[in-house]
């Protein structure tokens, strides 16, 4: 799956440490466009307030801003929440072993149709290769899956080798740090079932991060995105 912190629109009218279920991002607007590959869809709070999702973006190929954290990315590769596979693709097309898992059927079938590896799995399930993983991803404002940071970052600890790179995508208000309910819907009226997430922004996340064992590696801005690079305290393995 994916959520961008894209743009937010005018409004229109705790989670715990278990996974959100795995029907959030199966609804029908999201599989939907993932399918035609087209918008508008939209991340809606309970009070109204809208969330423009960037599906169009997500759906083509990987761009410049993209392109930089894909060299950026270390051994293998498990983009969490990977979406249509604009980046899967991109790390195949150059030589990287990535896997992708997304909640979302249609987000999986449409990674694999690009020629990218990809499972239909929540972060929280098992995953192949747990605690070997050289590189994970939370792009797209996927940092807020399942509305818990701090317990997403601990998963995510579990994945990587020790001393692991993680990159992250946050919301471009360095200091936001929200718990909402949403939903996904679309202007044909078709509405998603409401799960958790969380809208973390860079200095929210590094707080996140200390308090989990991470240190931080890196932070940049690019193209009106914001990523943070985080690694373990854990030093790597030696060959």
């Amino acid at each position: 799956m994916s959520a961008a912190h894209g743009t937010a629109t005018t409004r229109i009218g705790r989670q715990p440490s278990a996974p959100p279920d795995g029907g959030t991002w199966s609804a029908d607007p999201y599989s939907h466009a993932l399918r035609t590959g087209q918008g508008p869809l939209f991340l809606r709070r309970d009070d109204g307030w809208l969330l423009l999702l960037e599906v169009e973006r997500w759906c083509a190929d990987a761009d410049a801003v993209d392109l930089e954290v894909v060299r950026r990315c270390e051994d293998t590769v498990l983009d969490v929440g990977c979406g249509p596979g604009r980046l899967v693709a991109a790390l195949a097309a150059r030589g990287r072993p990535a896997l992708g898992i997304d909640v979302s059927e249609a987000a999986v079938a449409r990674t694999l149709g690009l020629g990218g590896q990809a499972l239909h799995r929540s972060v929280f399930d098992p995953l192949p290769a747990e605690g070997r993983w050289g590189t994970a991803l939370l792009m797209d404002g996927n940092v807020g899956i399942g509305g818990d940071p701090e317990a997403l970052l601990a998963r995510m600890s579990q994945l990587l080798v020790p001393g692991g790179l993680l990159i992250a995508e946050t919301a471009p208000d360095p200091d936001i740090d929200e718990r909402v309910q949403v939903h996904v819907m679309d202007t044909r009226g078709a509405v998603g079932r409401p799960f958790p997430w969380a809208r973390i922004g860079t200095r929210a996340l590094l707080r996140h991060a200390h308090r989990t064992g991470w240190r931080a590696a890196d932070r940049w801005t690019t193209g009106g995105r914001h990523f943070v690079s985080l690694r373990t305290n854990t030093q790597p393995h030696r060959a």
